[in-house]
């Protein structure tokens, strides 16, 4: 399994915007890869979101959000589970 880490600060004025799109848009598109396991999506009082997604392989990208609701862009980190 691998767990896709994806994270982005909106514009404080466009974060509902941006939280719809994630929700909406985005997440919608990784739930029907054959792929995909599961995804939570959280927030953050300074406008971040974070989505992580559970993958059986080779995670699917999020989308592009819309530029003008973005303070600054998408970082995504890929990480697998520790035996212990």
């Amino acid at each position: 399994m691998i767990v896709r880490m994806w994270e982005i600060r909106a514009y404080p004025n466009h974060f509902p915007e941006l939280l719809s799109w994630v929700t909406d848009v985005a997440v919608p598109g990784l739930e029907i890869q054959p792929l995909h396991m599961s995804t939570e999506i959280f927030s953050s009082a300074d406008f971040r979101i974070v989505v992580l997604s559970r993958w059986r392989g080779e995670p699917t990208p999020l989308p592009d959000p819309p530029r003008d609701l973005v303070a600054r862009s998408a970082h995504a980190w890929d990480f697998t589970p520790v035996d212990r």
